[in-house]
């Protein structure tokens, strides 16, 4: 890659991933590189003391490609196009050339199928370099020319795409000769995996930028002009609570707030990042806003000590020591949710839901979860919730669904055990069956602790629970007397009954005009309150919280004493006769 003083910059005042691409290109071992990722944001150009952010073609074209003879781009909707008006009137007299020996008449107007363009530029490389030109071609929306899919599902305009490609990537003429292929694709999974993963292809991921790369690009916006009046960010702190977002979504905020004159507050900012991080996903990914801390917990003290363990090692910067990953087991009702989103608003980090990505069109679900992970990875440190989790995140199974399952199931696995985000990527499983989550995500490596929670045991840990669930819904009980028949009349109910049960209490209260709820309104609540009845499912997913459980603390001393053969011997009973 011939480099020009006047027009590009030296190679360690690239960004890594340029870096990366441009020594890649020196080895003479690749002519055709994949940039994925983080493709439709700026890019800092650096010319000299001055840096200016470009798109990533324009980028391309003047950092990289600024030495070339020919400089080209295309995309299915765009067509072709040229860096300059004389690399246009080069390739029309080419074209000239051929509608001349061939009797076609592609001067007048290029074919509306990629692999008819495709297909007129392998002749012209060939062409330009035998000439011994040096030649750059970037395809955008390279998944729309070679689309992720079996060969034999794709159409006949589709494979030949990919057989030009392929046979790009193998030409031994374009790694002796200054040529260098680039295909852009937002997910390197929406790509078929015969580009992909080709021997003679290199994938180059563009990453969001960090904390540091983000506090350049606001100190150059607002360089000029400052943010307005009664603004509570600096710089650093806009750099610091933006962690997910691109340059240009910055952009977008810093011009809203200074051509609109308004203030741009941390309450403001934190509102505009949740609706642009979630519409980035897709609605993929949900933020968890806690009012909670673990405070608020009752009846798990054991499991409530750990992640409270957890939490002031993540103040105090020691990630190195926390595990991987959570999974939260118990039967329903047991607070799995909440003691989750209490721990991310004990700690003061980001939490999210990871929604269903699942799609039923070919390559979505890929794709989807592609985007979801580099999106996780630039918000770290961060919470991710995965409720249902036995469900949601699969197994290895590939069966009637063409791979997808396989597919997902390895990138999850893959991401989940990268030991570069400990302490910085924290997951939490929550599911009632343990038991049907794969070996592979809840391994050491991966979702490591597993704390069980069972219902309240004792008066103490009912009383706790009552109280826990007050201050949850707001509820004021008007006398001593309550608590005492609640403990009397409705101890065995789980947590989600008793918030149930109170909710109903406080309705009554209400439309009687009354402040707190009295014996009167709690009585009749419960004398009306019916619990759902499946006892035969809380006994399996007891034992299977038990089995699952890696921390005997955390166990009921019922459960401590049990034999553990013996439990096993039942939960296999109870799974044969729940699945009928």
């Amino acid at each position: 890659m011939t480099v020009n003083p006047a027009r590009t910059t030296r190679l360690e005042s690239l960004p890594a991933w340029a870096q990366q691409l441009s020594e890649k290109y020196y080895s003479r071992t690749i002519a055709l590189f994949v940039l994925c990722g983080n493709v439709r944001d700026l890019v800092p150009l650096k010319r000299g003391d001055t840096i200016e952010f470009l798109p990533l073609a324009r980028f391309l074209n003047e950092a990289l490609f600024g030495q070339r003879d020919l400089v080209m781009s295309y995309d299915r909707g765009g067509g072709l196009a040229f860096a300059a008006p004389e690399m246009q009137s080069d390739f029309t007299r080419a074209l000239a050339g051929y509608d001349s020996f061939h009797g076609t008449n592609y001067a007048a107007g290029l074919p509306r199928n990629p692999d008819g363009v495709l297909n007129l530029l392998d002749n012209y490389l060939r062409l330009r370099i035998s000439d011994g030109k040096k030649i750059a071609l970037v395809i955008d929306f390279a998944e729309t020319i070679a689309p992720a899919g079996e060969v034999s599902g794709m159409s006949a305009e589709d494979r030949n795409s990919l057989v030009i490609l392929k046979r790009w990537a193998l030409n031994p003429a374009f790694l002796r000769a200054d040529v260098t292929l680039c295909l852009i694709a937002e997910n390197q999974i929406e790509l078929h995996q015969g580009i992909a993963q080709h021997p003679g292809v290199a994938t180059i991921a563009i990453p969001l930028p960090e904390e540091n790369e983000r506090l350049e690009f606001i100190l150059q916006q607002l360089g000029d002009t400052p943010l307005p009046p009664g603004s509570d960010v600096t710089a650093p702190t806009l750099a610091k609570l933006s962690a997910g977002l691109k340059r240009v979504q910055l952009q977008s905020l810093i011009s809203q707030a200074v051509q609109n004159r308004q203030p741009l507050t941390q309450k403001f900012l934190a509102q505009r990042k949740k609706e642009l991080i979630e519409a980035e996903s897709g609605g993929l990914l949900e933020f968890v806003q806690s009012r909670f801390d673990l405070s608020m917990v009752a009846g798990s003290e054991q499991a409530k000590k750990k992640l409270q363990n957890a939490a002031a090692a993540i103040r105090a910067g020691k990630t190195d020591v926390l595990p991987m990953g959570y999974v939260i087991c118990g039967p329903v009702g047991t607070g799995k949710t909440f003691l989750t989103t209490c721990f991310a608003g004990e700690v003061g980090i980001p939490a999210v839901v990871l929604k269903n990505f699942r799609s039923m069109w070919q390559g979505v679900t890929e794709g989807n979860l592609e985007r979801v992970l580099n999106l996780l990875k630039a918000m770290s440190p961060i919470a991710v919730i995965v409720d249902e989790a036995d469900a949601q995140l699969g197994n290895r199974s590939s069966s009637g669904d063409s791979g997808v399952s396989n597919r997902v199931f390895a990138q999850i696995a893959q991401f989940m055990g990268n030991t570069e985000l400990r302490g910085k990527v924290i997951w939490f499983l929550l599911t009632c069956r343990p038991d049907l989550l794969p070996v592979d995500l809840k391994r050491q490596g991966r979702a490591e602790e597993h704390l069980a929670l069972f219902y309240p045991e004792t008066d103490e840990e009912r009383l706790a629970m009552l109280r826990a669930m007050q201050k949850k819904t707001g509820t004021q009980l008007g006398s001593p007397e309550a608590e005492k028949f609640f403990l009397e009349y409705g101890g065995r109910l789980s947590g989600a009954d008793i918030e149930a049960v109170l909710t109903r209490a406080r309705m009554k209260s209400a439309l009687e005009n009354e402040a707190s709820v009295d014996l009167d309104d709690l009585k009749a609540a419960l004398e009306d309150f019916i619990p759902p009845s499946y006892p035969t499912e809380i006994e399996l997913q007891n034992l299977a919280a038990v089995l699952e459980c890696t921390s005997k603390s955390l166990l009921p001393q019922k459960y401590r004493d049990m034999d553990r053969s013996e439990v096993i011997r039942r939960a296999n009973e109870l799974a044969a006769f729940v699945r009928g």
